[in-house]
């Protein structure tokens, strides 16, 4: 078990950038899970496989959405690409319409 001092220490470490030696990323990982189980009792939080089965299906299905919206932005992204390049030809063409002719 890590000393809640040295597990601050290392998160303060971290937070500023600096590198960890594996070890030292060890016993962050670990403060922080007791930290966690902490907080977790405080508020009375008991995580069920159910309640974490939940969880990760509601992730996942956001996870589904963002990739459907993304796939969507891109679609529009390559429309409007196809758009900007005919109306530029548009307005090249109307612009030697409206230029004088050699008569």
């Amino acid at each position: 078990m890590v000393s809640d001092e040295l597990g601050k220490q290392l998160h303060d470490r971290a937070t500023r950038g600096e590198a960890l030696s594996p070890e030292e990323q060890a016993q962050l990982k670990d403060w922080y899970a007791t930290q966690d189980r902490s907080e977790a009792d405080q508020l009375g939080f008991t995580a069920t496989a159910e309640t974490v089965d939940l969880l990760q299906a509601q992730i996942d299905s956001a996870v589904a959405q963002l990739a459907t919206i993304t796939r969507r932005i891109q679609e529009i992204a390559t429309e409007n690409k196809a758009l900007r390049r005919e109306i530029a030809a548009l307005c090249r063409q109307l612009a030697q319409q409206d230029s004088p002719q050699p008569v």
